[in-house]
This record gives C-alpha cells, structure tokens and sequence, in this order.
C-alpha cells in the first residue's frame, strides 16, 4: 500500500506517565464513509483507495511511524472533580505538520476501550460521529478555531446504547493538540510538580513559544477562550458539556457531544439531555469559561516562585476576564447588525434586538441574515416587534461605509440546525448518505446565499424539533 502519513511525533516523548501506549481493538468489517481530502492534503497525507483509508482510519491497521497512546487527564465534570478521566474510547495515533508550519494531532475516536474507559466498551455509534463531522466542518467554515474531521468509518460491528444494537463507527480528529484544562489538572491533583512542569514546557513550546512564565500563559490561554466563546455566542452555538476536560488550551472548539445551534432565540437554551439544571446554557457560557479558566489558573500556582504573589496575579486575570468576553462579544455582535468598529451604545441596540427576538420567539440565524434583504421582521411572531427597533438601527448603519458587507461576513445564511442533523442520521443508519453529504457541500459555504439550498435555512416545524441531544459515549 503506498500511503503515507508523515508524522512527527513529540506527545510520546513526555514521560509515560502522560499516556497509556496502546493500538486500536480490530473491527470486522471496516467501511469508508468519507475521507477529506482537501484537509488531507493540507497534513500532507497522501491518498489512497477506499479500502485502505478505511483499514488505517477505523484503527485496523497501525500506519508507519505512528505512536499509538491514550492521553491521560482530570477534569470538572458539571462542577464536579474527576481526578481521573482520560481518553476513554480515543488513541492519539501521532502528529504532522501542516504545510503552514503548524503540528497537528490525528486522532481515533471510538477505536475501543483503554485503562481510562471507566467501565464503558470505547465504541462509538454511526450517529455521534457524523453529527461531530458535519458540526466541526462547519464551525471551521464559519471561521471559528476548531478540531476537524479526517474521515468517517463504519466499523461493520454493532454498538450497544440504550437503544439497543447501532451501527458501530470511528471518527478521525484533526486537532491543534489534544491539550486540556483537565491535563493540567490531572497532575495538579497529585501534586506532581515535575509532571506539571513537563506539561508546562511542552504547551508553551507547543502553543505559545513566546510565553515567558506561567501567568503570561494563562494571560493567552483567557484571551483565546474568550475570543472563542464569544465566537460561539455569535452563531448561536452551544457546546453542552463545557467541562475542564473539554476545554482546549490551544483556544479550540474540541468534543463536539450534546452541541446544537439554536433555531428560535432564547438566552437560557439547552439541548444536553445531562445538563438538567441548565450549567452550561447558551448564556451562561460566558461564565463557565471564566469558572474554567480559574480552574487552570489554580494548577498553574505550584509552579510561581512566589505563590502568595502568583494567587494575587491570577486573581487579577481571572477577574478582567468577563470584560474581555464583552469586548469580543461587542465586535462580533456589533458586525451581525453592520458596524465594524461598535461602541456601548451599538451594544445597548444588539441586547435590545435580542430581548425583542426572546419574546417574539425569532429564529437567530434567520433574524440576522433577514438584516440583509428585509426579511428579519418575518421571523418575529409580532412584527411590530422589529419594526420599532429598526428606524434606530437604520440611521445608525447610514453612518457606517459598507453595512452590508459588515453583516454577510458576519451572518451565516446556514448552520447545521439540528433537525437537519437528526434527519441525515437517520438516513445514514439506512446507509443512505447524501443528506450527509449535502450538508457538508452547502454548509462548507455558510456565509454565501445558495438559492439551492434555501430548504436548509427552514427551521423545525412543531413535530420536526429536536430538544435533546446526547453525548453519545
């Protein structure tokens, strides 16, 4: 087989406290469902016939030179500690470089059990892996930092959930790094200060090679997550299940679980079947990422030569967050009503705008690409609603040099709406995938208008609407 996937692995070289070596348990009968061959080709990994993507990508078959090894973390799970987890149905298969420069981790998601799967049997089913395909591709098309999606195999074995035998499937990652909140945890908790030192060096020469000490990384560390989560507001997204070993050092959108984008607006949405109590709602994400954050700046105070001081500094970076997330959260939504540069009294007409979609029950997506062509007042079930907001909004936008460009770079016409997503599981389970894979070709292009497509822009009827989603373990 001439197949290459060029890695360069350095994860391997921490101690092997890190990780558990170990290779992927065989399936039967290893199907390809999609490989992706413009990332493929960005990683540097050569092509090949289906067959053989499909022995590499469902972990039958252990490419040269990778490593194979689950990765071992902590982690705050709804609030509560976990001094252990780990990749429980995962193996970090190795690393590349990208033609940018840039080291990548490719990784099998439901490969089989390790020593972290905590009684579980490590297995994925089909529907899991195509909902985080088509939902990472399109948070990466929407411009957010991302994990991506390598490829898609069916495993030719059942996956036995609560209801009953599914069909069995693995998903290839692509990640900046698989680095948590939670790793840092892990060897916080046992107060294995030369581990946690091994993990400090190898992040900042890894993520940020101009960091100087500790509290400079949490410093970046807050400003990417803040940039990020205010990204995810501004598309209505929510992950479902934002705990500390879901969030990502690197500032990337990683474990795509019980997520949705939401149809009609409503600041305390949430679709997680666990999340019964609403912790990690669409609003409250701003402050969960501030909670987590002062989760990282806790493990980071071992390692401060004075730890009094570094507990005042950290304090002090923790606090300055929510300011940081206005600011982003300001210019993103600030550019959805067409002002590139918004000041407060801009942001008092977007939480206006949204109070109003509240209680006139408008679809987000639809109400701010409806600034465009005139159609936002038709998602509000009282239209006067936007009618008396938009004289205001009309004379503020008459001042800015181009609105309208402002706003369809800031206002996807389509997101992965979660009928849609339930709809092409269900066809795939059929072994029927082209809903999948004209999600993938229309939401590749959300910002454009795609008059083919415009049945993807409908939201749920009454009996199509989907109010949980699961975390698929």
């Amino acid at each position: 087989m001439t197949f290459e996937i060029p890695f360069q692995n350095s994860y391997v070289q921490l101690p092997e406290r890190f990780y558990t070596r170990q290779t992927a348990m065989p399936v039967r009968a290893p199907r390809l469902i999609r490989f992706n061959r413009e990332l493929a080709a960005e990683l540097g990994i050569s092509d090949a016939p289906d067959a053989d993507l499909a022995r590499i990508f469902s972990g039958n078959e252990v490419p040269e030179g990778a490593t194979p090894l689950a990765q071992v973390y902590a982690g705050h799970q709804f609030g509560g500690f976990s001094p252990q987890l780990g990749d429980g149905r995962a193996l970090l298969l190795g690393e590349v470089i990208n033609r940018n420069g840039h080291r990548r981790d490719i990784q099998l998601k439901g490969s089989g059990p390790t020593p972290y799967s905590r009684m579980g049997d490590g297995r994925a089913w089909l529907g899991p892996v195509l909902r985080e395909y088509v939902v990472s591709e399109a948070m990466h098309a929407l411009g957010l930092p991302t994990t991506r999606a390598l490829a898609a195999s069916l495993t030719g074995e059942p996956v036995y959930r609560e209801a009953g035998g599914l069909p069995g499937a693995v998903l290839t990652r692509v990640a900046a790094s698989h680095l948590r909140v939670g790793t840092f945890q892990y060897f916080a908790a046992r107060r294995d200060i030369e581990g946690l030192r091994a993990l400090y060096d190898y992040t900042v020469a890894r993520h940020y090679p101009h960091v100087e000490n500790p509290a400079h990384l949490l410093a970046e560390v807050i400003r990417g997550q803040a940039r990020l989560v205010a990204g995810w507001l501004s598309v209505g997204f929510i992950h479902g299940v934002m705990n500390t070993d879901n969030t990502a050092i690197s500032g990337e959108t990683i474990d795509y679980g019980p997520c949705a984008f939401m149809d009609t607006y409503h600041p305390q949405t949430v679709f997680s079947s666990i999340d019964t109590r609403g912790r990690y709602a669409y609003d409250n994400q701003a402050h969960v990422i501030v909670w987590n954050m002062a989760q990282l700046a806790t493990t980071l105070v071992p390692l401060m030569p004075d730890q009094d001081e570094a507990i005042t500094d950290f304090t002090a970076l923790v606090h300055a967050m929510p300011d940081q997330i206005e600011v982003e959260w300001r210019r993103a939504f600030g550019r959805k009503i067409g002002i590139a540069k918004p000041n407060a009294q801009d942001a008092e007409m977007v939480a206006d705008l949204l109070a109003r979609m509240t209680e006139g029950h408008a679809d987000f997506t639809n109400t701010f690409r409806g600034l465009l062509d005139g159609t936002a007042r038709d998602q509000f079930l009282d239209r006067e609603m936007f009618d008396t907001w938009e004289p205001a909004w009309r004379a503020r936008i008459a001042r800015e040099e181009d609105p309208e460009h402002v706003m369809r770079t800031a206002n996807p016409a389509f997101i992965p709406r979660n009928h849609r997503i339930e709809q092409m599981i269900e066809a795939a389970v059929a072994d029927d995938y082209a809903r999948f894979e004209r999600l993938l070709q229309v939401l590749a292009h959300p910002y454009e208008d795609q008059p083919e497509a415009a049945d993807l822009k409908r939201p749920p009827t009454a009996a199509e609407v989907v109010e949980n989603t699961f975390c698929g373990t």
